[in-house]
């Protein structure tokens, strides 16, 4: 279970959209061409200090599949909502548009209505717990609860609010029935016979409305405040995937520079088995340059201590053998005319250079964005050797294989030319 998140106030917010404004100035520095998108961020911070202001208060309704989403808005749109003075608006999210790791589509919500129509299955659960773990203001409503007999009913909703215990207060956990089914009525009449209709019932809804006119009158700039640290945080992200995204262009060049460096270093230089270690000083200069990008600066042996150390977890995870063994097999559906041994090497070598400097991209993308140089950085070693495998197994696509066997084989036919025309002549 997720701890619970650490309560907000009026300096947090202001340090995060400080910290947001910040970033998206420096983002616009280093921008080599004029970004709409950018600039789209830019106006929405500026922004978001006369949000802290507002007076309007957002509602979302959200809930899976037929659980009584739109009978819900549709209530309390007519009956509840006309009895506030205050701005308040209703928006209904389905579930299945929500991301999983991060409900987008709620950022801007002060209060979401989570709407469950039995107990919480696990996706409905983990959903909660993220909503909640995001500073929103969230009441789970158990709706449909005419359908279940009235002495299971209390039973439901102490089972829902042991479920959520150190989740959600229970007091945030309610029971309606916003459309509750009719009633079949049966009358005995004075001739004998039965008449039988189906009586309408109106919809149970005073445990939420209560609970909402007291959130609404006394937690306003609470729940300001909370929408707005989520903005923040929001316009950081994408700052952040700007920022990662140009630097990966920046990135990707190098990693392929030194690949081939590698793969023409290890064909020229075939050792007995192949071994990461022997291209180590290669990789080192790679572990700087990347570091420079992500402004995190190693120095010389710094980078020769990590490239050394992911070339031994490569051959702890067997990572050189999986990828020797592929690329061999690949190898041998192709027509090459110099040394077959020296050629697997090198462009074995070439694919877990690549594979490194991959797996670094990935590693860098997934800290906080560092706007300032780093000296003498240090790595999450548990990390990073998780990313070396997921980098991994993301480039075993055998046609992702095929593709760089191919380019490998070009470059090194180039490179060695001379020294092929030479056997030739010889033979």
């Amino acid at each position: 279970m997720s701890p619970p998140p650490v309560p907000l106030n009026q300096e947090l917010v202001e340090k995060a959209i400080a910290q947001t404004q910040t970033l998206i100035q420096r983002l616009a520095t280093e921008s080599p061409t004029q970004n709409s998108r950018l600039e789209a961020l830019q106006q929405q911070t500026d922004q978001l200090n006369t949000h802290l202001q507002r007076t309007d208060l957002r509602i979302a309704v959200t809930g899976n599949k037929g659980v009584g989403k739109t009978a819900l808005l549709q209530r309390l749109q007519s009956d509840w909502l006309t009895q506030h003075p205050q701005t308040l608006s209703l928006t209904e999210v389905s579930v299945a548009e929500l991301d999983s790791s991060l409900p987008n589509l709620l950022t801007v919500a002060d209060i979401v209505l989570f709407i469950t129509a039995a107990d919480l299955t696990d996706p409905e659960f983990k959903i909660l717990s993220g909503l909640i773990a995001n500073h929103h203001r969230v009441i789970l409503v158990w709706n449909k609860q005419d359908q279940y007999l009235i002495g299971d009913q209390p039973v439901i909703l102490q089972q829902l609010k042991t479920t959520l215990t150190g989740v959600l207060s229970s007091d945030d956990i309610v029971a309606i029935a916003a459309s509750p089914n009719p009633v079949k009525v049966r009358q005995h009449q004075e001739d004998g016979t039965v008449q039988e209709w189906l009586e309408p019932q109106l919809p149970i809804l005073d445990s939420l409305t209560k609970h909402l006119d007291s959130i609404v009158s006394q937690e306003q700039q609470v729940l300001v405040l909370a929408t707005t640290y989520r903005e923040a945080l929001g316009l950081r992200q994408e700052a952040k995937e700007i920022v990662n995204q140009m630097r990966r262009e920046q990135a990707l060049p190098l990693i392929e520079q030194y690949q081939w460096i590698a793969a023409a270093a290890t064909v020229a230089n075939p050792v007995p088995a192949l071994d990461m270690l022997a291209t180590a000083a290669v990789n080192a200069q790679l572990v700087m340059d990347l570091g420079a990008i992500y402004q995190q600066k190693f120095s010389l042996q710094q980078g020769q201590e990590v490239a050394t150390t992911i070339s031994t977890q490569m051959l702890k995870l067997g990572l050189v053998e999986i990828s020797t063994q592929t690329l061999t097999s690949l190898l041998k559906s192709n027509t090459v005319t110099f040394i077959a041994g020296s050629l697997v090497q090198g462009v074995s070598a070439a694919y877990l250079t690549r594979i490194a400097g991959l797996s670094l991209i990935e590693y860098f993308q997934a800290q906080e964005i560092q706007l300032e140089a780093t000296d003498n950085p240090s790595l999450n070693w548990d990390n990073l050797k998780k990313t070396l495998q997921t980098v991994f197994q993301q480039n075993q696509q055998a046609s992702l294989l095929q593709s760089f066997v191919k380019q490998a084989i070009n470059y090194l036919s180039v490179q060695f030319k001379p020294k092929q025309t030479v056997e030739s002549s010889a033979s």
